[in-house]
């Protein structure tokens, strides 16, 4: 009994400390489990917030700070809304820039022990301006590209049916232009269909439009090879008859327009391309002789004395054997030329400063009048196919080079002054989409008659 009363005992004991272990060990492990608990319940989820500035040196380029504040760890994840991944916040700015126009959602994503917050800003970036905030951009200037100088005319092409429906068209061209060329319908083939007929109803449209709004109208163009009837080209009578064709078609229609037309592209682009330059071998020389060009311009100095006589071409500045062959041509003209019409299709990279400046020290030298006519600045001269839309880059070339032409022209003396005419109005309304194939952005605005930096660009060159 003693032995078992013994063993009891100990048993007894062993049960205790083992009891009194284990309360311990729960104690304890329940403390810790109490203190975590405790310490969760004080973290607070972390607000997420953020500023962004726009770059001074870059006005498609924002700078974004993580304005975030926390008493414990968080981590930060940016999405500029460009569609790209997530990427990591870093200490300092991050800067961000936007390579095509259009709505941006930027949002800051936090995240800590106790949760996860955002914190979101939306951006437009415009092509004129760059960044602006989400309620749009500010205009730079009310007036139109017309008010911003008085030395020379600001000119544009339209055509009647965009005369005769009004609308934004209207609203533009009388805003921002003061002289109006007709892009094809002041041509002998729409203007002399026949032999026996003349439609002028297209021709009317523009040249009423333009003096009830106060404008000039540049003639454009009498004589081209490109633009001449069938009737013309297959003429049956002799070569004396044919002539005296053509000086009735230019009298009957520079009459017509005389006092309300102020100049003419009297011949256009009869210097051929191929090598020497030689004149166009055209239906008019063959019937008129080489000589005809000076004909044609008797014919209009008779019709209308006070008119300004031009000759137009293309490449006169990138191409200098046809620029001295057309100087020759229009020394051989004298007191009958009055201006030499310099065709600008060109493009951001093309021609050089040098070979623009050449075409309008040739005219003052000479004591003419220069008009950049024709201008458009192409931006995909890669003739890219795949291209869907006007980079920012291609954006920025473009005004610097439409900022160049102007600023050229701009510094011409007021005697030789006269115009720059733009080849369109609108992006989507260029001759160049169809003649090349390919995407064009080559204007001062888009297709929803926006202004481009390219507009800016003009300005800029006025100054």
């Amino acid at each position: 009994m003693v032995k078992t009363d013994s063993v009891v005992k100990k048993a007894k004991r062993y049960l205790v400390l083992f009891l009194v272990t284990f309360w311990l060990s729960c104690s304890s492990d329940s403390e810790e489990i109490k203190n975590d608990v405790d310490d969760n319940a004080t973290v607070t989820k972390v607000e997420a917030s953020f500023e962004h500035t726009i770059s001074e040196e870059d006005p498609y380029s924002i700078l974004l700070n993580n304005t975030t504040e926390s008493d414990s760890d968080f981590s930060a994840v940016w999405d500029f809304g460009t569609g790209g991944d997530k990427v990591l916040d870093m200490e300092g700015l991050e800067e961000v820039r936007y390579e095509k126009t259009g709505e941006y959602t930027i949002t800051l994503e936090v995240t800590n022990t106790a949760g996860t917050s955002t914190a979101t800003k939306k951006i437009m970036v415009d092509q004129r301006y760059g960044v602006c905030n989400i309620n749009g951009c500010e205009e730079l200037s009310q007036n139109g590209l017309k008010e911003e100088t008085d030395t020379f005319a600001v000119g544009v092409i339209t055509q009647s049916y965009r005369i005769n429906e009004g609308g934004n068209h209207t609203q533009v061209l009388k805003k921002e232009f003061n002289s109006l060329t007709s892009e094809y319908e002041m041509k002998m083939n729409i203007m002399h269909p026949s032999p026996n007929s003349y439609d002028f109803s297209a021709a009317d449209a523009i040249v009423d439009f333009a003096v009830a709004n106060d404008m000039f109208v540049h003639g454009h163009a009498l004589i081209w090879h490109d633009a001449t009837p069938d009737w013309v080209e297959n003429f049956s009578g002799t070569d004396a008859e044919f002539e005296k064709m053509v000086e009735e078609y230019i009298t009957t229609t520079m009459t017509r327009y005389k006092g309300k037309v102020r100049s003419w592209d009297v011949v256009n682009e009869a210097v051929d391309e191929s090598a020497g330059n030689p004149l166009r071998n055209s239906i008019f020389r063959q019937r008129m002789g080489d000589d005809y060009i000076k004909k044609c311009f008797q014919f209009a100095r008779n019709a209308d004395p006070d008119a300004i006589l031009f000759y137009n071409d293309f490449n006169i500045a990138a191409n200098s054997g046809k620029r001295a062959a057309i100087f020759n041509l229009i020394d051989d003209l004298s007191e009958l030329v009055d201006g030499v019409g310099a065709e600008m299709h060109i493009s951001i990279d093309y021609p050089s400063t040098e070979d623009i400046q050449a075409v309008v020290d040739a005219t003052v030298s000479r004591g003419l009048k220069i008009h950049f006519s024709e201008l458009d600045i192409r931006t995909n001269p890669e003739n890219d196919k795949n291209v869907s839309s006007l980079s920012i880059e291609k954006a920025a070339q473009q005004k610097a080079k439409f900022m160049e032409v102007v600023r050229i022209y701009n510094t011409v003396p007021l005697e030789n002054k006269f115009g720059i005419t733009v080849w369109g109005l609108r992006d989507n309304e260029s001759w160049l989409i169809d003649f090349f194939g390919v995407p064009e952005w080559p204007l001062l605005f888009d297709e929803n008659y926006n202004k481009k930096q390219a507009y800016d660009g003009f300005l800029e060159g006025l100054q």
